[in-house]
């Protein structure tokens, strides 16, 4: 076989093998580098770049058996024999997705540890299983984003072989798997790409660093192989794009395009559908358009508004940016349009912000959430909402979230109301960058007002493990973490089985609020359909007296309070802060 780099900078690249003297490798005039050996699975390797004493890890290691600073080791990834042959895949249309970070998933924090929850998940009725990023970074426990090896699965979760054999154990399941990948910046440890090629421009920076490079062909291809890597070889069946507006690209072609290219091609070629995801924060529906319409063509991008209206619903806040989300009419708009700034003044930003989503499009293309790992993590002690509200208002929090016209996201512990937190938590080996973190953390919260005696340290590893689930939590049946999980299978249930609920036309869905009283009501459903499904969400302390203009049904309440079948006068008294889903008949 060959081994091959791309490495522009340096004079001279030698491949060093344990057992063997350095071999020096030949450069080709497109700056790769290349040596005729042959690596065995398991052996390790690096480059010696110039005068260097110690190797450098490979820039497309598949494998780091003992970190990031240290040799790379070959993996073939052909070895795996595959036993998803009769996997079609999942549309994203329709489906539920659940976002976990592997580390605190489970108490042994691994790959193998997390398939023996699958059950869980499929039982819980969810489609997709998205997985915080897992490439390889410095240190034990990190969220996933101070990653500097892209193609290498970091080894403390299992490495490449297990990834391999928790996508394969998904696929058995029915679960299809989403792969937040961060494309747009490298961790602050074990980054060595600078000494290799031209990958950053250190005169452009973004929030987390230097910028990525996009204007070097090499280093786009470096992105787009990583992108395929996981889709093609890890057998995955979609991704999370981490942060896009941080990816600056003034070329013709804008890299979210060109990922969509490939991603459509070997969608094609494999004969099931491949999701590409953008985190966003840009508020441009050209993300998700067409490419025949003039957009980038991607599968769906966050809606990062709709979880700000929720949340500022359900809990009452309006510090930063969710003070233009303080009436419940926000929940409104964003319900109905997908955005709420869509080119309207944004106070936090001090400008207008955002374009409006053209209706022809499906409201599946946003997912949204009531929690994820940026919104529960970035808050000063890392708390959920679940110590926050009573177990009343989480039930409605589900409600809203899961009953919405867009693709839900549930965050791994939501489903019963988890009571531990997720904070931010690193483990950077060098005390001076673990000092760094940790004095940053508590300065930024400082300036916004939090006391920062209740900011914990990332690098306590106390810190991470009060970060991971207690799976304990639902076991007792008459809890309410056992109550607030058995409302989450039932409307997931209801989702499947209703299609209104699942319906992509925005003009189905009809959203109206009263923030005087606190009361949000959504119907799904064509306006000329035989039957809609009415969300009535009552966030208020004060009894809702609701009237209906046809023969009702309750197809679920979060609480007993509510009648099974609303009485002839057509009125349903939803009590305070409960939530009912009720399928409404035209009167002939």
């Amino acid at each position: 076989m060959t081994v091959d780099v791309w490495a522009p900078i340096p004079a001279r690249v030698a491949l060093r093998r344990e057992g063997h003297p350095d071999l020096g490798m030949e450069r080709g005039d497109d700056g790769w580098w290349h040596a005729d050996v042959d690596l065995a699975p398991g052996d390790e390797y690096g480059f010696v770049v110039d005068d260097d004493e110690r190797a450098l890890p490979d820039p497309r290691s598949r494998r780091q058996p003992h970190g990031v600073h240290e040799a790379s080791a070959a993996f073939d990834l052909g070895a795996h024999e595959w036993a998803d042959a009769a996997w079609t895949g999942r549309q994203l249309a329709g489906g539920v997705i659940y976002e976990l970070h592997l580390g605190t998933f489970t108490p042994a924090g691994t790959l193998d540890s997390a398939v023996e929850r699958l059950d869980h998940l499929v039982e819980l009725g969810i489609d997709f299983v998205e997985l915080l990023p897992v490439n390889a970074f410095n240190g034990t426990h990190n969220w996933g984003y101070d990653g500097v090896l892209w193609f290498a699965v970091h080894e403390a979760y299992g490495g490449p072989a297990a990834y391999q054999r928790f996508v394969d154990a998904c696929h058995a399941r029915g679960l299809a798997v989403i792969q937040d990948v961060v494309h747009n910046h490298l961790g602050p440890s074990g980054n060595y790409l600078p000494r290799f090629g031209p990958y950053l421009r250190a005169a452009e920076r973004n929030t987390w660093g230097d910028s990525v490079n996009l204007d070097e062909p090499e280093v786009r291809r470096f992105i787009v192989d990583n992108a395929m890597t996981w889709l093609r070889d890890f057998h995955v069946d979609g991704l999370r794009l981490d942060a896009v507006h941080a990816l600056r690209d003034s070329s013709e072609l804008h890299i979210l395009q060109e990922l969509a290219e490939h991603a459509d091609a070997l969608s094609a070629h494999l004969g099931r559908p491949l999701s590409l995801i953008a985190e966003s924060d840009l508020n441009d529906p050209a993300l998700i358009m067409p490419r025949e319409a003039g957009g980038y063509g991607l599968t769906a991008q966050w809606s990062d508004d709709h979880h700000h209206a929720m949340h500022v619903a359900l809990t009452g806040e309006t510090s930063g940016y969710y003070a233009d989300f303080a009436s419940l009419d926000a929940l409104a708009k964003t319900t109905s349009g997908g955005f709420f700034h869509d080119g309207t003044f944004s106070s936090f930003r001090g400008r207008d912000h955002g374009r409006p989503i053209d209706p022809a499009l499906p409201a599946w293309r946003l997912v949204t959430f009531t929690q994820d790992h940026d919104q529960v993590g970035n808050r000063a002690a890392g708390d959920r909402l679940s110590p926050a509200m009573g177990e009343r208002r989480l039930a409605v929090a589900a409600v809203l979230n899961l009953t919405s016209p867009f693709t839900p996201m549930l965050f791994m512990g939501e489903e019963w109301g988890a009571a531990t937190p997720w904070q931010f938590f690193t483990s950077h080996p060098e005390p001076e960058l673990g000092r760094t973190t940790a004095e940053g953390r508590i300065a930024e919260f400082a300036r916004m007002g939090w006391d920062e005696a209740v900011v914990p340290d990332p690098q306590d590893p106390a810190t991470f493990e009060r970060s991971k689930l207690d799976w304990f939590e639902p076991e007792d049946p008459d809890g309410a973490h056992a109550r607030l999980l058995d409302l989450h299978r039932r409307l997931l249930a209801l989702r499947r089985a209703r299609p209104e609920l699942t319906d992509p036309a925005f003009a189905h869905t009809r959203a109206w609020a009263d923030d005087a009283t606190k009361r949000f009501r959504m119907e799904r459903g064509a306006p000329d359909a035989g039957e809609r499904v009415v969300v009535l969400a009552n966030l208020g302390l004060v009894p809702w007296e609701a009237r209906f203009d046809g023969p009702a049904q309750v197809l679920l309440t979060t609480g007993p309070a509510v009648a099974d079948v609303v009485p002839a006068d057509g009125m349903l008294v939803l009590p305070g802060e409960s939530a009912a889903v009720v399928a409404v008949r035209r009167s002939s």
